[in-house]
């Protein structure tokens, strides 16, 4: 396994291998995602954009089995700053971040952890940053495509010093598995403070 990172411009540069994967671990419960690779690289082109984005990928040979990507709060789309603007939040102050998925037979070996740690490591590099976040879907205890077995991540999120804060929500939308029509889905905000001696 090896790995790589890349900023800004530099992503577009995996941008087909990102998108098989999200669309890959997106399919699955809680996010039931019917991906396709236009949406994919329209969506990833917000990371271009700007010199501050950044990409953390696990490679097992010329397969990416895991990704992780950030980007200020400030370069996302208005639908993720909204909620923070709406609550007087200075954006400028606040990291996004993105996905952080990996292939089931990878899991459980630290790579999770890993993500996070990048994550906030580039996040603290430009020392003004305060706050890191990210959002989940929120799907109803009763939803009849949840697996008997399901474990959400509260709890991982939560030793990572994440808390949930559900005053701040956005809506996105996307077709479920087996739709072809898009529908709003309820996103709920985690926030951690970004101090220079958080481990």
């Amino acid at each position: 396994m090896h790995f790589i990172h890349k900023t800004g411009q530099a992503i577009e540069e995996v941008f087909d291998d990102l998108a098989h994967l999200r669309i890959a671990v997106f399919r699955s419960f809680p996010y039931l995602y019917e991906g396709s690779l236009a949406y994919e690289k329209a969506y990833l082109q917000t990371y271009t954009k700007t010199k501050r984005s950044f990409l953390f990928a696990a490679y097992d040979g010329d397969r990416m089995i895991g990704a992780t990507t950030c980007i200020p709060l400030e370069e996302e789309t208005a639908e993720l700053r909204q909620p923070f603007e709406e609550a007087g939040m200075d954006v400028r102050t606040i990291f996004y971040f993105g996905e952080s998925i990996l292939l089931p037979d990878y899991r459980g070996q630290g790579l999770g952890h890993r993500f996070f740690d990048e994550r906030e490591a580039h996040a603290r590099s430009f020392g003004t940053f305060q706050t890191a976040c990210f959002c989940s879907v929120v799907r109803p205890e009763t939803h009849p495509a949840r697996p008997h077995d399901y474990r959400p991540l509260d709890e991982f999120w939560t030793k990572r010093g994440y808390h949930r804060e559900p005053s701040l929500q956005s809506h996105m939308e996307w077709p479920d598995v087996g739709e072809t029509t898009s529908t709003a889905k309820p996103m709920v905000y985690w926030l951690k403070a970004l101090s220079p001696t958080t481990a």
